[in-house]
């Protein structure tokens, strides 16, 4: 059971020994300020310096929840399927930002509600045809969530024997997933609905006030706070199941780029599962809904951009993922002032 891995802690002494090469490298100590800190991240990840990413992939998990029937959301679920068309024909913003950071693109089907045609870069069979309304019912059943686990799971290992990917990164598409999200980040930090929930795709302010009512009478009557209970409750299929492929990843130690609110909610499931996996995780941005900075603290993670997104899909993961390329082939290919023949500055230099 996916529930049941062990996942190691990153390596302590590998970042140590990456920082004691840092601050040797010809440059003013800590004048690559946060690019530093990625990169002892990195090699706690790896176990040494990290590698130069040649092989990179981005995993957009897609589903459909019956939560939409309360109106929470501007769009129709007609849209996930048309949307996972367009990731698949190459034409949306994730695809026109994966080409930038040089990334591989595949769609896992964990819960569209809709028929989805075959095609190479579309992988696995949906664990359901969406959740249930969770305003009414639980999301899911017991065994749907252990399904979709091992889905996210199966589907990791599926881009592993594709591309061997030596990062990715983690996104999502599926109309009615924020007030999911909102219910998960409430429920797993205890959080307020009024302080979580956000405006999604763009609902009104009678929207808004509707999708808090929603989040805050689900989350209320939870029977239970532990991360099953929850995920069943008010999780949906592919939350659920970019959980199964963090841990997935995490038990590869392949570092995880975390794109915003959704897979912030997928994350902390992962975290509530085995705390480890949040070690081998990096916060791509932080994104205009609010709750996405309260799930960021709970994880104790601190985003590397902070562009104003809100639009999913794996996009701010992608935008970060050159950040994690320019950390390693600085702490790879930079020499030290030993190896160059510099000599150190007597007093501090200027930049």
């Amino acid at each position: 059971m996916m529930s049941d891995i062990s996942i190691p802690s990153p390596d302590a002494g590998a970042a140590r020994a990456a920082r004691e090469r840092i601050d040797q490298l010809t440059k003013p100590a800590g004048s690559l300020g946060r690019i530093e800190e990625l990169a002892e991240r990195l090699a706690a990840i790896h176990g040494d310096l990290p590698p130069v990413y040649e092989r990179r992939a981005i995993l957009v998990g897609a589903g459909d929840h019956g939560v939409t029937a309360e109106g929470v959301s501007a769009y129709p679920s007609e849209v996930t399927p048309q949307m996972v068309g367009a990731f698949l024909g190459g034409f949306a913003a994730i695809n026109a930002f994966a080409r930038v950071a040089r990334a591989e693109v595949f769609v896992a089907n964990f819960g569209v509600a809709a028929e989805l045609p075959a095609h190479e870069r579309l992988i696995g069979d949906a664990v359901g045809r969406g959740t249930r309304n969770f305003a009414r019912v639980a999301a899911m059943d017991a065994p749907d969530v252990d399904r979709a686990l091992r889905a996210g799971a199966d589907a990791l290992e599926t881009i592993v024997a594709r591309v061997d990917p030596q990062i990715v990164a983690l996104g999502e598409m599926g109309i009615g997933n924020t007030t999911s999200a909102a219910a998960l980040i409430c429920a797993l930090t205890g959080a307020p609905a009024e302080e979580v929930v956000g405006r999604g795709t763009g609902v009104d302010d009678e929207g808004l006030r509707r999708k808090q009512s929603v989040v805050a009478a689900a989350v209320s009557r939870l029977p239970a706070r532990d991360w099953r209970t929850v995920a069943g409750e008010v999780g949906g299929f592919e939350i659920v199941g970019l959980a199964g492929a963090l841990l997935a990843a995490a038990r590869r130690r392949l570092p995880v780029l975390l794109d915003g609110y959704i897979v912030s909610a997928a994350a902390l499931l992962a975290q509530a599962i085995a705390p480890a996996s949040i070690g081998y995780c990096i916060a791509a941005h932080r994104s205009r809904e609010a709750g996405h900075a309260i799930a960021l603290r709970h994880l104790g993670l601190v985003p590397l951009l902070d562009l104003d997104l809100r639009l999913g899909e794996g996009s701010g993961a992608a935008l970060a993922m050159p950040l994690c390329d320019a950390a390693a082939r600085m702490v790879r290919e930079m020499k030290t002032f030993a190896e160059a023949g510099v000599s150190t500055a007597s007093e501090p230099l200027e930049v």
